[in-house]
């Protein structure tokens, strides 16, 4: 467990690389706002959380699985990290931010990824003719 990276992580890199390619100018884990977001947009009051399907749950993901020795113990573990995901996102959301959530598995696909980012973070033109 001590092994595994909380931040800088090669799922965080790539979404990192793709929105900086996209034009995206943003900040890294901003201390000052809950949750501590991977990634941050102030133009545009978003935050990016890149999260890992293991360890977040992804719904109806194969790589959310339970390990399964001391089930009782990752349970828990996995319940306690979901509710304070659940509370990060609604906390967020009352101050104003709009959240992303970019699952691991989804990084498969950059190309969908690439349009879901343009989609939910439209670029403002300023930041368009820059390009």
């Amino acid at each position: 467990m001590r092994r595994v990276r909380s931040t800088d992580t090669s799922p965080e890199r790539a979404v990192r690389s793709l929105l900086h390619r996209l034009g995206y100018r943003f900040r890294l884990h901003r201390k000052d706002l809950p949750g501590t977001p991977d990634m941050v947009l102030p133009r545009h009051r978003v935050v990016v959380f890149v999260h890992g399907c293991f360890w977040h749950r992804h719904p109806g993901c194969a790589r959310a699985t339970t390990p399964s020795s001391n089930r009782a113990y990752w349970q828990r573990k996995f319940q306690r990290t979901v509710a304070r995901d659940r509370k990060v996102r609604k906390r967020l959301n009352a101050l104003g931010w709009k959240v992303v959530v970019v699952w691991e598995c989804q990084l498969k696909d950059m190309d969908r990824l690439e349009r879901r980012i343009k989609r939910e973070i439209p670029l403002r033109p300023s930041a368009e003719r820059r390009l």
